[in-house]
């Protein structure tokens, strides 16, 4: 499955755009310029397990620092500010990592 048959390209496209400069990339802005945050719960999982390159239920820092390319694959790489910052801000159990609910909750707030 591809982030595609839920977001469209063009709206994908316009929040890469967005957040070209380092240190410029704010989650909440992210998801509602590539419409992420109009979709329903079903749809944000759907997302989280495209995200979830390793299939272990949890989006890990790692992870985090290619989120942008996960939805295009030519986009930059997270700064270590960047990733820090969306952990964060995502991480309500303070346990380091992003698991599904935590990152519903995110989008959909």
């Amino acid at each position: 499955m591809s982030l595609t048959s839920v977001l469209s390209a063009d709206a994908i496209d316009s929040a890469i755009k967005d957040c070209q400069a380092p240190d410029s990339f704010c989650p909440k802005k992210f998801f509602q310029l590539c419409g992420l945050s109009k979709k329903s719960a079903a749809e944000v999982k759907k997302v989280f397990a495209i995200i979830d390159n390793d299939n272990s239920g949890f989006i890990e820092e790692d992870e985090l620092k290619f989120f942008l390319q996960r939805f295009c694959p030519g986009a930059r790489a997270l700064t270590d500010s960047e990733t820090r910052a969306f952990l964060c801000a995502a991480d309500d159990d303070s346990d380091g990592r992003i698991g599904a609910d935590e990152f519903q909750a995110m989008v959909l707030s």
